[in-house]
């Protein structure tokens, strides 16, 4: 049996695709700082009989994302599918102009040094496996910078090539790294974008393999 790794575990989007991976017949391993939440969203996909354990880190401490990545291999399995979703801190959505020099350290080690440290923590298992997915979830500043959110719209645009020069770098070794950008606010009640909605997107993105990025809806003109 292999694992579905979560990075940014969370009731919303977390939760679903943890069910979808789930259902699908694979271990799930929740990834948060939050132990009572990681706790709670156990508890509820263990009434959906899936094998779900949870592993406190920080995307901002590369150390604990490595130790709770290999942690959740040695308990659950090797990581087949990793997904990269935590949602960034109000703090780095400073104006453009009111941006100064420190204020991407956290953005930046939050949504490229988080994601290479995962990668990296996985890779040689899915190398092993013969197959492998990688899954990044963004914002529309990834693709579109907004002037009022300048650490989100950089950091985002660096982690959007970092996860594209591994869509190219990786396919020979059949390890599918793919992104999905959601315009707007994740709701329940949304066509497009609700929890449920998306995860059986990610789900697609993840056995259909086809092409790097996709997206929840159009952007908004």
């Amino acid at each position: 049996m292999t694992t579905f790794a979560l990075v940014g575990a969370g009731p919303g989007l977390g939760l679903a695709t943890a069910r979808r991976f789930g259902a699908a017949g694979h271990s799930v391993a929740l990834i948060s700082r939050n132990a009572d939440r990681l706790d709670r969203l156990i508890a509820t996909l263990t009434i959906d009989d899936i094998r779900a354990r949870g592993f406190t880190a920080d995307a901002l401490d590369p150390a604990s994302l490595t130790n709770a990545l290999h942690a959740a291999s040695d308990a659950l399995g090797p990581v087949e599918i990793l997904q990269y979703s935590p949602v960034p801190r109000a703090d780095f959505m400073k104006p453009v102009l009111d941006t100064q020099p420190d204020d991407l350290d956290a953005p930046l080690g939050f949504s490229v040094k988080g994601p290479v440290t995962c990668v990296h923590a996985v890779l040689p298992g899915m190398r092993e496996l013969g197959r492998g997915t990688l899954l990044f979830v963004n914002g529309s500043s990834a693709v579109r910078p907004h002037p009022d959110r300048a650490g989100t719209s950089i950091a985002f645009a660096a982690e959007s090539a970092y996860a594209r020069m591994l869509h190219d770098a990786l396919a020979p070794a059949n390890i599918h790294a793919a992104q999905l950008i959601i315009p707007g606010a994740i709701d329940p009640d949304a066509e497009h974008s609700s929890p449920d909605v998306l995860a059986k997107r990610l789900y697609a993105i993840h056995t259909e393999r086809d092409g790097f990025r996709h997206y929840a809806e159009p952007l908004p003109e």
